[in-house]
């Protein structure tokens, strides 16, 4: 994978990124990550991607089923990021045994029996809102939450954009919530939250209007609605009603490695149909401008986000931060962010788990992209 940006590399000038400066600040956090975009993944397609200091190697196969498997094959260690997919099996480089959709060797490269135990171990994956998610836990416990599957804005495809740069996923979802800073650092005119931001079992809401000056027209009302899960997927949407422009991203940071991380971004635009024309001409209209204005606005989305780059691969993580007024709920963010974290963190160091990815059976898991409202296991 080519990142569209990189940041945080080691310059002779300006801050030294915070993964070169700083011992790392905070464990791998728990839960889904995303290791890919849909699109990235066609059938056949075999992609390896780092997550929590460790390689997860995904692919397709022909029936379309995504898989997430440990990178090294059982036979004699070979790495699974150079497999082919054949069928629905996956064929490692070396000596060419195949393993089935269940993980298990099903040939030989030699027409040899296979090894009864030789056996690929498969990670929980999920496939939801275009994107790839894999799931981690510190103590290999498997997965008690889902990742809801949200609207989808228009007719158009989302948008991708990819970066890698130093820094804790943790930072990007408490910036949901960081209220000065938008007005500080991304020059939004006002932004105060609408309601309280409510914390869930393992998901929050962030409501927020903002007023915003436009060229030609002045002050307008931004509305802003922002749904977390985890400490590793946000869901924004945003309404200009005086523009009739609509906006949702899907905002993903996966920690790859101690303070670094890889950020993922999937928008989709939408101009609404113009309530004083015809039907079938606002329908006509509201397309047209969509298609025309979906990349500068994609682009412009990009420039906001990247504001916060520089921020993060330098910063500091302050584990008792001076907090003031106007900060907005970050206090009750950390608190709830804990859930996600190893129980015994001690000093801010980062755990050394003996079974940091869970295993699972393919077939024994919940059906592939099965998701809820609530972030919560069907029961």
């Amino acid at each position: 994978m080519r990142p569209s940006r990189k940041f945080g590399q080691v310059t002779t000038q300006g801050p030294t990124p915070s993964d070169a400066a700083l011992p790392p600040a905070l464990p791998y956090p728990d839960g889904w990550a995303a290791l890919a975009f849909t699109a990235e993944l066609t059938r056949g397609t075999v992609l390896t991607r780092r997550l929590a200091g460790q390689d997860v190697v995904l692919y397709r196969q022909r029936d379309g089923r995504v898989r997430a498997v440990r990178p090294y094959c059982p036979h004699l260690g070979a790495h699974l990021g150079l497999a082919k997919v054949a069928g629905n099996d996956l064929v490692c480089p070396f000596h060419r045994f195949a393993f089935g959709p269940d993980g298990g060797c099903v040939r030989t490269g030699y027409g040899t029996p296979p090894p009864p135990k030789a056996a690929l171990t498969h990670l929980p994956v999920r496939e939801v809102n275009d994107a790839v998610f894999v799931w981690r836990h510190h103590d290999g416990r498997e997965p008690d939450w889902e990742l809801p599957a949200w609207h989808v804005l228009g007719n158009l495809p989302a948008r991708h954009a990819t970066w890698e740069m130093a820094g804790y996923a943790q930072d990007v979802m408490e910036n949901s919530v960081d209220v000065g800073h938008f007005q500080t650092l991304h020059g939004w005119s006002r932004g105060e939250l609408a309601a309280p931001v409510a914390f869930g079992d393992v998901s929050f809401h962030v409501s927020m209007r903002v007023q915003e000056e436009f060229p030609l027209i002045g002050r307008r009302q931004v509305d802003v609605e922002v749904d977390g899960y985890g400490l590793s997927c946000l869901h924004t949407d945003i309404h200009t009603p005086a523009l009739g422009l609509e906006m949702c991203s899907l905002v993903m940071a996966t920690q790859t490695a101690p303070g670094r991380m890889q950020f993922r971004q999937a928008s989709r635009f939408l101009v609404t149909e113009p309530s004083v024309l015809p039907p079938a001409l606002a329908r006509t209209v509201s397309r047209s401008l969509t298609r025309l204005l979906a990349g500068p606005m994609f682009r412009f989305s990009c420039e906001f986000t990247a504001a916060d780059f520089p921020i993060w691969s330098t910063k500091q993580y302050l584990s008792r931060p001076r907090l003031a007024a106007g900060d907005g709920p970050i206090g009750p963010f950390r608190r709830w962010s804990r859930q996600f974290y190893p129980p015994d963190r001690t000093n801010g160091r980062l755990p050394q788990p003996t079974v940091p990815l869970v295993a699972v059976t393919p077939e024994e898991g919940p059906d592939h992209g099965q998701t809820t409202r609530t972030g919560h296991t069907r029961p």
